[in-house]
């Protein structure tokens, strides 16, 4: 068995039926490329075949009511491919609007707890065509947040794709076993035992950061806190409803802003967004005065040794959307991101994984369901949504033999915050995956068609 750290936990913990905690992607693929032509039992049986070199798909969640730590990781010796693909067709024309309103209603449905915690829905139809005849389809997969984070996700997507389409077979790798009640509650006993010496080991670092935080605010150069983010109409109490849209943009153009201004990528995604939600919300006479804020998620693989799926921190970034000018606004939002790179720096990498270590699951949904049920929610929203900002490979990928002509990473939503907005580079393109919930955001493909016109406005303002 493997245990989940704290903050892998979380997930499960912060849970409800209106807040569903997975993450997605949307494929979309050419089937003419698979080997022997597609048929949906040839891709089934590559999927089945990928399954023995993919523990951590093969994994369930295991508890006991005497375990006093988080829950286990154990394999899943019932496992049948069958119970998480699942095969949909499109209704006519399979434009963008139906691919959209079917993977809303896929991305609003639970996962089931009892089996390993993921789902793939083979979606035929794209754009009116037969997949059987060569033409297109799109594939949905679903991982709960549990068990991935944007880099551990994106690995797992590489382990499904290949860069040829007839790729040899993977080598079988071993899972982690069963295990017993009596074992799941005897770790999980010396675990609770435990925590006040590491509560030990992780106090100074604490003390430290919080140190070196005042000392930032006294000389005015730390990120955006939270809860200083304006109101907007998708920060609100959010329900259990999922609307999806998408866009793609030219890495190459991206790249010419970003090196014409002297920025980081990351800047210039920020900035897209920025001016896309400035114009959304000036559209609607409801542009607040004061800067939106998001929250990025930061990647602490390789610079933490603590175990656990979900290597993450976090830092709140200024989104300057009350500046007009887009050339003033990117250099702003780059001056922004630096300064909350370099306090984000300064918190220790590891704090958030050690705190998530000693919180119950008691506190996490007492907290979690007070919070949606007070006005918090919409009067002091931690911040505005979540962008996240994930590189992919640029050499051309296939998904079990079927050429990927894009692919878009969907990110969770959270009460209080209805938008989230993950970019992901693939192959020369900037794909933008956008999920909301759509009692607060319905017109969300207003939102995904800015991008164009905002990646325009970037390109006039480098010329």
């Amino acid at each position: 068995m493997q245990r989940l750290s704290g903050l892998d936990a979380s997930f499960l913990y912060l849970e409800t039926p209106s807040q569903p905690l997975h993450v997605c992607s949307i494929l979309e693929l050419d089937a003419s490329t698979m080997p022997g032509g597609y048929t949906f039992d040839r891709l089934r049986d590559a999927l089945a075949v990928r399954m023995k070199a993919m523990p951590s798909f093969r994994e369930k969640l295991a508890d006991h009511p005497l375990n006093l730590d988080h829950p286990v990781w154990v394999e899943d010796t019932s496992f049948d491919v069958d119970r998480h693909l699942h095969r949909i067709g499109l209704p006519p024309p399979g434009g963008r609007i139906e691919l959209a309103e079917i993977c809303g209603h896929i991305a609003s449905l639970p996962l089931d707890r009892s089996r390993p915690l993921w789902e793939t829905w083979v979606i035929e139809g794209l754009d009116g065509s037969d997949a059987q005849q060569g033409g297109r389809l799109a594939v949905m997969t679903k991982v709960h947040h549990a068990g991935v984070d944007g880099v551990t996700g994106a690995n797992l997507m590489s382990q499904l794709c290949s860069t040829e389409a007839d790729a040899p077979e993977p080598e079988p790798v071993d899972g982690v076993g069963d295990a017993t009640s009596l074992e799941i509650a005897a770790s999980g006993l010396v675990r609770f035992a435990t925590r006040p010496w590491h509560l030990a080991n992780v106090l100074p670092t604490t003390v430290s950061s919080v140190v070196k935080t005042l000392q930032r605010v006294a000389s005015g150069s730390t990120m955006a806190p939270p809860f200083a983010a304006p109101r907007t109409v998708f920060n609100d109490t959010v329900t259990g409803h999922r609307n999806i849209a998408y866009a793609s943009l030219d890495l190459g153009a991206v790249k010419k802003v970003k090196d014409h201004f002297g920025v980081k990528v990351n800047d210039v995604v920020m900035a897209l967004v920025s001016g896309v939600l400035r114009q959304f919300l000036i559209d609607r006479d409801e542009l607040p005065e004061s800067s939106l804020v998001a929250m990025v998620p930061v990647s602490v693989h390789g610079k933490s040794d603590r175990p656990g799926r979900n290597q993450v921190s976090g830092m709140f970034s200024r989104l300057e959307t009350q500046i007009a000018d887009p050339a003033e606004r990117l250099e702003a939002i780059a001056a922004a991101n630096s300064v909350a790179k370099q306090h984000s720096s300064a918190i220790g990498a590891t704090l958030l994984q050690d705190w998530t270590q000693f919180a119950a699951p008691a506190v996490f949904g007492v907290a979690m369901r007070l919070y949606a049920k007070t006005r918090l929610t919409s009067s002091r929203p931690v911040h505005n949504l979540v962008i996240s900002n994930v590189p992919g490979p640029q050499a051309p990928l296939y998904f079990l033999g079927c050429a990927i002509d894009a692919m878009y990473p969907l990110g969770p939503i959270f009460h209080g915050s209805g938008l989230n907005i993950t970019v992901m580079s693939l192959h020369g393109k900037l794909n933008v995956g956008l999920i909301a919930c759509p009692e607060l955001v319905p017109d969300l493909w207003d939102l995904a068609d800015g991008f164009g016109v905002g990646m325009e406005e970037l390109l006039a303002a480098a010329r």
